[in-house]
């Protein structure tokens, strides 16, 4: 067994399309991490200046967006209402003024009802939405970044969205490299050799089965410490804690137990078709089911997790990721799984050899 498994991350390691796709995948991760590693805390001769909205339902702390309170929330609102009066209404401001006063002791559906009632406005809501987040000011930029880094260090954070798009652009490559892992095997003369050789079903299909995820598992240990690094240096101005462990534990919970389903999913197609080419598509339409999005008891859309997913997304803003909460049994279902796929394979291998 050892030996299968030294020959196929050999095989990987010699081919150059193999180390074109890691650099895809590096490339493509980077893209998505890139605006993470800008955040820092801001010095007082540090100019804020910026294009975006003053304030937005999908900000973000790496664009200088900080949560808003309840108090400002109201108070942004009233002021975007009185804009709207003033613009589109074509009020003046007494008049738009005296609107706003009619709605002061009201909450903010029962004032969007009101809008909706008496001035057929039905934007109101999303006006509401869009005042989450505000751009923040320098101390509140820095007063949140305290808040959110005195319990947890910043790779706590960033480990995960780590592990949500290097997640994502290794499996899209494992489908494509994980391809050539029982191909050669398949082939007839191939396959009818292997039959004959003394090396046990047990042996021959964890091999490749550890072969395939130890490869895998190789690209996500480079991925780990290219981004632990960068992380590394890119917020050491700022004082953030940044530990490899972070990266390393998001990696073996959130990705590794995905990369092995999806190798024993590319094992049990070969060894039942001898052909290890429809896993490809299949593989792609798990992905797809993986990665859909539903909406939960109170009517939410977001990524909760779905059973047998081999995907763990962690989208939303980098300070409020939330660990879905099917995940943790998930993944030990999909270890689980695994094993039993691969006694399936072992089976059938030695059945088609006895045959």
């Amino acid at each position: 067994m050892t030996k299968i498994i030294k020959r196929e991350i050999r095989n990987y390691l010699k081919r150059p399309w193999f180390w074109l796709g890691v650099l895809l995948v590096i490339f493509g991760t980077f893209q998505n991490l890139e605006p993470y590693l800008k955040i820092h805390y801001i010095a007082p001769e540090e100019k804020l200046e910026t294009d975006l909205p003053k304030g937005s339902y999908k900000g973000d702390i790496s664009e200088g967006y900080v949560p808003t309170s309840r108090e400002q929330r109201r108070e942004m609102w009233n002021q975007e209402m009185k804009e709207i009066f003033l613009k589109e209404y074509q009020m003046n401001e007494e008049e738009a003024q005296a609107v706003i006063d009619e709605m002061e002791d009201v909450d903010i559906e029962n004032a969007c009802r009101y809008l909706e009632e008496n001035y057929q406005f039905y934007g109101a809501i999303y006006t509401y939405e869009d005042t989450a987040w505000h751009l923040g000011t320098r101390e509140e930029i820095n007063e949140y970044l305290k808040e959110k880094t005195e319990d947890r260090p910043f790779s706590w954070y960033f480990s995960r969205k780590f592990a949500d798009f290097a997640g994502l652009y290794t499996e899209f490559f494992a489908v494509v490299m994980l391809a050539a892992l029982f191909y050669r095997d398949t082939r007839k003369n191939t396959y009818e050799l292997l039959h004959t050789k003394p090396v046990s079903p047990a042996a021959y299909v964890t091999g490749k089965v550890l072969g395939g995820f130890l490869v895998c598992g190789l690209v996500l240990g480079l991925l780990n410490l290219i981004f632990w690094l960068a992380c590394l240096l890119r917020t050491r101005g700022s004082g953030f804690e940044v530990r490899l462990t972070d990266f390393l534990l998001s990696t073996v919970l959130y990705i590794l137990p995905n990369m092995l389903m999806m190798v024993c999913v590319y094992a049990l197609i070969s060894v039942l078709f001898k052909n290890p080419l429809p896993a490809a598509p299949l593989l792609i339409l798990y992905m797809l089911y993986s990665n859909m999005g539903i909406r939960n008891a109170e009517g939410v859309f977001g990524f909760y997790g779905r059973p047998l997913a081999i995907m763990v997304r962690f989208p939303g803003r980098f300070f409020e990721t939330s660990l879905p909460p099917m995940v943790v049994p998930n993944q030990m279902f999909l270890l689980a799984a695994s094993l039993v796929i691969i006694l399936i394979c072992v089976r059938i291998w030695k059945r088609r050899r006895i045959s």
